[in-house]
């Protein structure tokens, strides 16, 4: 049986995550109590407290605009951290699966982003997970581990801080929301995510990533190191975070009976932040499927499970 250990306990893909991988082995979890991520030598001690055959790193800053004014911090938990689990991995010959994020790209593409397209990020948030990508590749080369970054975009779930529930908030409190309209991407649930990683996984310990099934889980130094790389992983279809905005309070608004607030479309231009937003966040998935076989719901669908827990 493969030994996990998980990152990120606390968070909203690190919960989901952690009811998703105990079907694949032995589960080791730590949350941010349990290990400072500011500190490199706790993250090497909390590795090789549990010697894992597969690391998944669910711990992250995520706060995007404040991490304008903290990117020493940022950097620390996003680049320099990964980079420490990297360096643990390749001398275990483990797996490592890492999550990033559509902001390394800078939104000028008029098309979906593929994996290969230039980085160019706006903001701090997405310099420094640009940074643990590079840090993941330049430890893991060479070594007999393997790597998977999977960048995701416009996270959110039934838990945690993110658009979604802030939005059902303030709908509760306000008669009307002006709502950015010209940003483009895909909304994908933390579940999703989860379960998407969990499929993944289930290829590779299987041997053959267009095998279904997982019967047993092979030794670390078994695992194939060609399936290393970036892959996109998102839901699929677009909208943007008005449209997204719209589609669930409408159904919140079905279900509850409760007023829908007025709701305005405005460009980004009238919603000034900190940090820059790309104007397309839109990810080419079709990578993650020619590889494992694995295609997200639609948007639409992963919202639906999410308002069906949120009841």
């Amino acid at each position: 049986m493969a030994k996990i250990l998980l990152f990120g306990r606390t968070g909203q893909l690190g919960w989901e995550l952690s009811y998703k991988l105990a079907s694949l082995g032995e589960l080791t979890v730590f949350g941010s109590t349990d290990v400072d991520f500011t500190r490199p030598a706790a993250i090497r001690a909390a590795v090789r407290s549990v010697s894992p055959s597969l690391i998944v790193n669910a711990a992250a800053y995520t706060a995007v605009d404040k991490a304008e004014s903290e990117p020493d911090l940022a950097w620390a938990i996003n680049a320099e951290a990964p980079g420490a689990l990297a360096e643990e991995a390749a001398s275990l010959g483990s797996l490592l699966i890492h999550y990033s994020t559509d902001y390394v790209f800078d939104g000028t593409k008029p098309e979906p982003w593929v994996e290969t397209d230039t980085t160019n990020p706006l903001n701090i948030y997405g310099k420094t997970k640009l940074g643990g990508e590079q840090a993941i590749a330049r430890a893991m080369a060479g070594s007999d581990g393997c790597w998977l970054v999977f960048r995701t975009s416009w996270v959110y779930g039934a838990r945690g801080n993110n658009f979604l529930l802030t939005m059902l908030r303030l709908a509760k409190e306000r008669s009307e929301l002006r709502i950015v309209d010209d940003q483009v991407g895909a909304p994908t649930s933390s579940e999703a995510i989860a379960q998407a990683t969990t499929a993944v996984l289930s290829r590779v310990f299987s041997g053959d990533p267009a095998q279904a099934e997982a019967p047993s889980q092979p030794p670390a130094e078994d695992l194939p190191t060609d399936w290393s790389g970036i892959y996109h992983l998102t839901c699929s279809g677009a909208a943007s975070w008005f449209g997204f905005a719209r589609e669930f309070l409408t159904r919140a608004d079905e279900t509850a009976g409760t007023p829908l607030p007025t709701l305005i479309p405005i460009p980004t231009a009238e919603f000034p932040r900190p940090a820059r937003r790309p104007a397309n966040s839109r990810l080419s998935c079709e990578h993650l499927r020619q590889t494992f076989g694995v295609t997200l719901p639609s948007w639409q669908q992963a919202l639906q499970r999410v308002l069906e827990q949120l009841g």
